[in-house]
């Protein structure tokens, strides 16, 4: 029979509980991104908690593969990559790369810091998961509040390693493309940038 110490166990328990709590639901976060805004609005509880710039896509709205739109509708975060790596660290497809770019990096546009993995709950965005459509760090951070991307949504570093930290799996984010409602900007939020 295996006894652990009181020392050993707690180690094993912390440990248990992070695990566990990567696998839970959030139910107490949403997200609503406004594509004529070019803002994201975070809410705790109902209650907007805080507001960010994003870059949506430049080729328009819209789920059909290959198209490289940012698809509309409801959808929710199915995976998250990327926990306690630095800003800036590079990936290509999902992995780390070990290369960590600054921040406006001359010629370089790869998905950066953090990973947020979309997934289509509507008819019309079905295809966001197989399309690879996130929203994720960009080292262009002077773009960001522009539509630039390739269809995910780019926000800027420190700002995806805030919400990556808020948000847990299966938060909802409804992308609209219609303009924030005034009631979620009054009082204004803070905006991160």
């Amino acid at each position: 029979m295996l006894f652990l110490s009181t020392s050993h166990l707690l180690p094993v328990l912390a440990f248990l509980s992070l695990l566990l709590a990567g696998c839970a639901t959030d139910n107490r976060h949403r997200m609503i991104l406004s594509v004529a805004d070019q803002k994201m609005i975070v809410l705790r509880d109902g209650k907007p908690l805080s507001s960010y710039p994003v870059s949506t896509s430049k080729f328009g709205l819209g789920d059909r593969p290959g198209s490289y739109a940012t698809p509309l509708g409801v959808l929710r975060i199915k995976e998250k990559i990327g926990h306690g790596l630095p800003a800036g660290a590079v990936f290509k497809s999902r992995k780390p790369t070990g290369e960590v770019l600054p921040v406006d990096a001359p010629g370089r546009d790869p998905i950066v810091t953090r990973i947020l993995w979309l997934e289509g709950l509507d008819e019309r965005n079905r295809n966001a998961y197989r399309r690879y459509i996130y929203i994720h760090g960009t080292p262009e951070e002077r773009n960001v509040g522009r539509p630039v991307s390739y269809g995910c949504i780019r926000m800027r570093s420190q700002d995806v390693i805030e919400l990556f930290e808020t948000v847990g799996l299966n938060s909802k984010i409804l992308i609209t493309p219609n303009p924030l409602p005034l009631s979620l900007l009054s009082p204004p939020l803070p905006d991160r940038h």
